[in-house]
């Protein structure tokens, strides 16, 4: 067997592991490879590089036009990093960026063939600038990496070790307030004591004389004068006014800076309170923002926090990605799919929401997601017992564009407010299980009784983990691209919960199939589309898939792609 065959043959083999189930009836690494080899016999699918098809006796043969783009654009699995709790790579507690660098090999070990690592391709990280909080949303210098985080040579060497491995890195970047420590709030401050309008500063942040500031918004005093700063996150971090050119030129060179250093992209927080209240000019922003970046890096990867309805979003969706908050959380049509629900009502809004934003900007595409930093984790609400986490990262990472693991997600890590009522209860350490010395940020007081009691150590050396299976269903995506960027048909079952879609990429579909209820369910194909599909090119879950014709035969909590 070639070098070339046999590292196609081991991508096959560590999907077709999928077809027994959620485990498979044997420890990853157990089967020869002539077992392999017979596996690889029985399905046509794609290799994990998308850059060639294997035939049924295991064969690659030519390119296929309709994956030329894959692994290059930004249709990507995102892992979002919350960077203080990841991983600590020099024993003071604090994740860092060196901890990020030494776990580059967890998330993608830059080897499609492998199978040894989770198989993401982007990483958000959440803000890494000086900053005096243990989650840096407030700013002290966008131009100095915090040192709990590095140094900006480790960013660099980040960046570069990404790149070597087709990963996208984008930063977190909060330009609509910055922290009070920040030079420019602190010229700010002191221009307005001295009441001098001609500073450069004078006008960097939203105020007004006290008294007469806008109701419904929140303000606090600039120590000696008799007037208020607008800061409706926190007293620390006041609010930017985007109304002065300089603000804008700054927060722009901002993002330039990091453009040049080698980033791909950036999430912008609180995207919707540049102008509080006022969606329409806050949106006129971004357009402004994301074509300037554009004019920069044509593919430059954005995404914006507008945590609200979709119609809100719509509203910032001509000048941005924004994430899908409809789709998110315990009460969320992710969740609420998972836990036995109807596949056909979740696929009907993918499309009708596929359909909205690329009426709205041809390039738009979806950023779906269960939970982040903000919100209680997903496995507190959809636990691995039943299936129903299993099932919930089904739906999102089998679907379109560009969905956003939080980190442990994978674990089942969980994490509530709870009565403590904070937010570091949702952003507990990673839990490594190999000495790794990074611990809760400050403030947490989630019980670790109420923790899972496994790490990433346990899952990664058992086939049959959460860890396991989301590396196994990212794999199929990336063997199937035409999930991530072809055209969307959502499939209208009739009388069952039985759902799925079409995608269409130059000429090529697949069809994605999800049953999340306890049951197994036949459907007949020919009831929904024309189209034919010859062969179950993978299926994971808690049971099998089997095509006979048109008939398709899907397993409980179980969902498969065809061919």
């Amino acid at each position: 067997m070639t070098t070339f065959k046999r590292i196609l043959t081991a991508a096959l083999a560590a999907l077709m592991l999928t077809a027994s189930g959620c485990g498979g009836s044997a420890e990853p690494g157990t089967e020869t490879e002539a077992e392999q080899e017979t596996e690889a016999a029985s399905v046509t699918v794609y290799d994990k590089t998308g850059a060639y098809v294997l035939a049924a006796n295991g064969e690659a043969i030519i390119p296929s036009p309709a994956l030329s783009a894959a692994g290059e654009d930004n249709r990507r699995v995102f892992y979002e990093i919350f960077v203080g709790s990841f991983s600590d790579s020099d024993g003071d507690g604090t994740g860092d960026l060196r901890g990020v660098i030494n776990r580059l090999d967890y998330l993608n070990d830059g080897d499609p063939a492998s199978g040894l690592s989770l198989g993401v391709e982007g990483i958000w990280l959440t803000p890494v600038f000086l900053s005096p909080s243990y989650h840096k949303y407030n700013v002290t210098d966008y131009y100095e990496i915090d040192p709990q985080f590095g140094t900006m040579d480790d960013l660099k060497e980040l960046i570069g070790l990404c790149h070597e491995r087709n990963i996208k890195l984008i930063l977190d970047l909060p330009i609509n307030h910055t922290g009070t420590e920040n030079a420019w709030f602190t010229a700010f401050a002191a221009a307005r004591r001295s009441g001098d309008e001609s500073d450069p500063y004078y006008d960097f942040y939203t105020c007004f004389p006290a008294g007469e500031e806008p109701a419904g918004r929140t303000f606090a005093a600039i120590e000696g004068t008799d007037e208020v700063y607008e800061c409706n996150f926190s007293e620390s971090m006041p609010e930017l006014n985007y109304d002065n050119d300089a603000v804008r030129r700054a927060a722009l060179d901002v993002a330039k800076y990091y453009l040049d250093l080698g980033v791909d992209g950036f999430r912008f927080d609180a995207a919707k309170y540049i102008y509080f209240g006022d969606n329409e000019k806050s949106a006129g922003f971004w357009q402004w923002y994301v074509d300037e970046l554009r004019a920069i890096r044509p593919d430059v990867y954005t995404v914006a926090e507008v945590w609200d309805s979709d119609g809100v979003t719509d509203v910032y969706f001509p000048a941005v990605n924004c994430f899908d908050f409809t789709t998110s959380q315990v009460s969320g049509l992710i969740a609420e799919t998972a836990k036995y629900g109807n596949v056909n009502a979740f696929t009907a809004y993918v499309g009708r929401y596929i359909q909205n934003i690329e009426a709205l900007r041809s390039d738009a595409f979806p950023t779906l997601f269960i939970t982040n930093h903000d919100q209680d984790r997903a496995a507190g609400f959809l636990t691995v017992a039943s299936g129903q986490m299993n099932m919930a990262a089904n739906l999102y990472i089998l679907s379109p564009g560009s969905p956003f693991i939080y980190y442990g997600e994978e674990l089942g890590i969980r994490g509530s407010r709870g009565a403590a009522n904070t937010d570091a209860n949702r952003r507990l350490a990673m839990l490594w299980g190999d000495g790794d010395t990074v611990a809760d940020p400050e403030g947490a007081t989630y019980d670790p009784a109420n923790q899972i009691g496994t790490t990433a150590a346990d899952q990664i050396a058992d086939g049959g983990s959460l860890y396991s299976y989301y590396k196994r269903l990212i794999a199929i995506r990336a063997a199937n691209p035409e999930i991530a960027r072809g055209d969307y048909e959502a499939l209208a079952f009739a009388d069952t919960k039985l759902g799925g879609f079409i995608a269409t990429a130059d000429g090529v579909s697949v069809c994605v199939l999800h049953n999340t209820t306890q049951r197994d369910i036949t459907v007949d194909l020919a009831d929904v589309t024309d189209m034919t599909f010859s062969s179950v090119a993978a299926s994971i879950g808690a049971g099998a898939a089997a095509l006979d014709g048109t008939t398709v035969t899907l397993g409980a909590q179980t969902s498969a792609v065809l061919r």
